[in-house]
């Protein structure tokens, strides 16, 4: 198994519109972040999580030409922006709707932003979707065992993800016991880290390196990081052992 983070970056991505700080004028690649997803590769099928509003650079500059199914952690619009970038997939295997697991919370805001695309009667070359009911129940897709994780995200309810000995988990404000106990024994773990100061939405740096240490991941990555987190090669240099911030492009082998 394969996972490429397609972005590593926040909402607004980095650098940001305007800013002018270090990071974001930053020529290190390292530095550079798209919105946050990945990308899970076997010999069987090809599985992306959140399809944001860099879907598109992002699946050019892997040169994926096909898709099987999306997983939607929630519905915000850095994670669902670039739903109708799925058109090229869905065209080209056959006009075959593309699976979406998602969870009832979520699935209203997708209908409200992509309503041509469950509207009753479609317009020629609307995106197809085929929607999964996405809840804690593991499920299957081709040689891929998938635990959803249930979480808060402030408000909203989020997912993470376990595979086997990895795990994604991006997109959450608080961590539980019930969290940790899911996560035990994973070996490669991709954990979101916002930035240095605690947030009312997001895991902050040193929470996400407690959380780390509580799971014991052979090597941990932090993701969905702001340009307030800092330099990438000043960060690494102060992170424990076994962790590092992610990067764009990205590739974990399994």
């Amino acid at each position: 198994m394969i996972i490429t983070i397609l972005g590593s970056g926040t909402s607004q991505g980095v650098p940001v519109i305007g800013c002018q700080c270090p990071v974001c004028q930053s020529n290190d690649p390292r530095n550079k972040r798209l919105r946050t997803s990945i990308m899970i590769q076997t010999d069987e099928v090809t599985v992306v999580v959140d399809a944001g509003p860099d879907f598109r650079q992002q699946m050019l500059r892997e040169r994926v030409d096909h898709l099987d199914a999306v997983l939607v952690t929630h519905e915000h619009k850095d994670h669902i922006g670039g739903l109708d970038d799925l058109r090229p997939f869905i065209f080209r295997q056959g006009n075959k709707p593309m699976p979406l697991y998602v969870a009832d919370s979520a699935l209203p805001e997708i209908k409200r932003e992509y309503s041509y695309a469950f509207a009753e009667e479609l317009y020629p070359g609307a995106p197809t979707y085929e929607i999964h009911h996405l809840d804690e129940t593991p499920f299957d897709l081709g040689d891929l065992h998938i635990q959803p994780i249930k979480m808060k995200h402030f408000t909203l309810t989020s997912y993470a993800f376990r595979i086997g000995k990895f795990a994604y988990v991006t997109d959450l404000s608080e961590i539980t016991d019930e969290i940790i106990n899911a996560l035990q024994g994973v070996d490669f773990l991709v954990l979101e880290a916002l930035g240095l100061k605690k947030h009312y939405s997001h895991l902050c740096l040193e929470e996400s390196i407690e959380v780390a240490r509580r799971v014991d991941a052979k090597k941990t990555w932090f993701t969905h990081c702001s340009h307030s987190i800092g330099l990438a090669d000043e960060v690494n240099r102060r992170l424990p052992e076994g962790m590092a911030l992610a990067y764009d492009g990205l590739k974990i082998v399994v």
